[in-house]
């Protein structure tokens, strides 16, 4: 793969991966506009997720530090608010990571990589995501969620796996249904985000490894350093914006968006 396709990849993916507008499709879309450029695939794709999740990890280093502490008193047997919320991350991963992993390796995943299917997905989810955030009260904090309510996003979050649906995007919809204000949607749909990148990127980097040797091992190393950084500025610029707006900005550059596709597709 040149490089200037790993460089142009990976800060599209880095700035898109926790805005609600899918990493993902962007990243299927982008090779499709290029004659020359054949699509990464999927592992490459994770690949860059993984410097994405570093990004996440430095960003939010207090609560890191309170997950481990969570973790410490997991492991001595106590229990705290701390621990709570770790486990909380946990079980709101499993559904991804289950139906993620078994979806990656039955194949049918590229079967989904479509501009036809990036389209509609890009137009629902950006209506749902619309209509949930301008109904619903911001009143609740991540301390305030429980089990059924994390467990409801780690199901929504599931949806990601449609390119053009947006993992950040279907967690932050689920997250304001249940009336979380915005940037704690947001905080707590990237916290999300560390178990199950965690999970579906140590089994590409084995596929990698045993598939797709040095080379791919190198590159893939490559665009996450690339995607890490752009990812940082990416989150920290979503943080401040919905400290003072709504979803409005993301949901109209995907109405724009999904309706070009509709155009490259159907006319």
């Amino acid at each position: 793969m040149p490089f200037e396709q790993l460089l142009i990849l990976a800060i599209v993916q880095g700035l898109t991966e926790f805005w609600p507008i899918s990493s993902s499709a962007h990243l299927i879309i982008v090779p499709n506009f290029v004659s020359d450029w054949a699509d990464q695939g999927p592992l490459i794709d994770v690949a860059m997720h993984v410097g994405s999740l570093f990004a996440v990890i430095i960003y939010f280093h207090h609560e890191m530090r309170a997950l481990l502490r969570g973790a410490l008193a997991l492991v001595s047997g106590r229990k705290s608010a701390e621990a709570r919320v770790l486990i909380y991350l946990i079980l709101g991963s499993l559904p991804l990571l289950i139906i993620g992993f078994a979806l990656l390796k039955s194949g049918y995943y590229d079967s989904l990589r479509s501009l036809e299917v990036i389209a509609w997905a890009n137009l629902i989810f950006a209506l749902v995501l619309l209509v949930i955030d301008e109904r619903f009260p911001t009143e609740r904090h991540i301390g305030n969620l429980r089990l059924p309510g994390v467990m409801f996003i780690g199901l929504a979050q599931v949806l990601a796996l449609i390119p053009g649906a947006s993992r950040a995007g279907v967690t932050m919809t689920a997250g304001r249904y249940l009336c979380m204000e915005r940037p704690e949607a947001a905080r707590f749909a990237m916290l999300l985000a560390i178990p199950s990148i965690l999970g579906l990127g140590a089994g590409s980097a084995l596929e990698l490894y045993q598939t797709g040797g040095a080379a791919s091992l190198q590159q893939g190393a490559i665009a996450a350093g690339l995607s890490f950084v752009a990812a940082f500025i990416a989150i920290w610029f979503m943080m401040a914006l919905l400290k003072r707006m709504s979803m409005l900005p993301f949901v109209v550059y995907r109405f724009a968006l999904g309706a070009f596709l509709f155009v490259v597709v159907y006319i």
